[in-house]
């Protein structure tokens, strides 16, 4: 059995004379945690919106979960967890009612649900929370809930939309502690995210520029291409030259 998990070749999507993903080319293996980085307009949100079966790609080929990326769209949303910095939960719902509502979206049937719910909340240490509403928790409880409920019915795959914005460093903490245990159990993480700290986690870092997959490594060995002390540096050195952006 294969451990890629994410394999696109030559991946693009055109709007009109507009080519926002350019020819995209990896694999993302199992247990992975991916890091997607590029500047504002470089065209990894399209790309993203493409592997999670939301935009069918121009040209090119993939597959995610064992989905095809350019015929199966509905079928990769079932078979991945996805999580928004934008929208993640319903804050006038509870705990367990946003949970129960996303184990539904997912397919998962009401046992499955009840036992997967208790789980986490145990997990979470949120028992006391379930019916708490989701919008008078702190920022930090919330994001950890909505990776809780992106995990619920055991993806293969996990898509983080820069996940940690607007949390404080220790919350941030926390949840790549999250991370770290939802791969040791075999998931696999794609983050995108704009804080550089966070890409030195990552297994491996993809930058895009101006719609092209520039660079890709591990945060040491594209250190050591760039002669850089930092993730930070080396995404600035890449990003200089980009001609487009917001």
């Amino acid at each position: 059995m294969s451990d890629v998990v994410i394999s696109v070749r030559e991946l693009t999507k055109r709007f009109g004379d507009f080519t926002a993903v350019d020819r995209i080319s990896f694999d993302v293996h199992r247990g992975e945690i991916f890091g997607f980085l590029g500047a504002n307009g470089a065209g990894k949100t399209t790309a993203m919106r493409m592997l999670c079966g939301l935009s069918y790609p121009t040209s090119g080929s993939g597959t995610v979960a064992g989905f095809d990326v350019m015929r199966e769209g509905e079928k990769i949303k079932r078979h991945i967890g996805y999580m928004s910095q934008r929208f993640s939960l319903y804050n006038d719902l509870t705990v367990w009612e946003n949970m129960h509502l996303f184990a539904g979206i997912y397919g998962l049937t009401k046992r499955e649900t009840e036992v997967r719910a208790v789980e986490l909340l145990t997990r979470l240490n949120f028992s006391q929370e379930r019916n708490t509403l989701v919008g008078s928790l702190p920022l930090g409880w919330k994001q950890k809930l909505s990776f809780a409920i992106a995990t619920i019915h055991r993806p293969e795959v996990v898509f983080l939309d820069e996940p940690t914005g607007g949390v404080d460093p220790v919350t941030r903490r926390q949840f790549w502690e999250m991370i770290y245990e939802a791969t040791e159990g075999g998931t696999t993480i794609f983050v995108t995210t704009h804080y550089m700290d966070e890409a030195e986690y990552c297994s491996r870092v993809s930058i895009m520029v101006d719609g092209e997959v520039r660079a890709l490594d591990t945060p040491a060995h594209l250190k050591q291409q760039f002669g850089a002390e930092s993730m930070d540096e080396v995404f600035r050195t890449l990003a200089r030259g980009a001609q487009r952006g917001e």
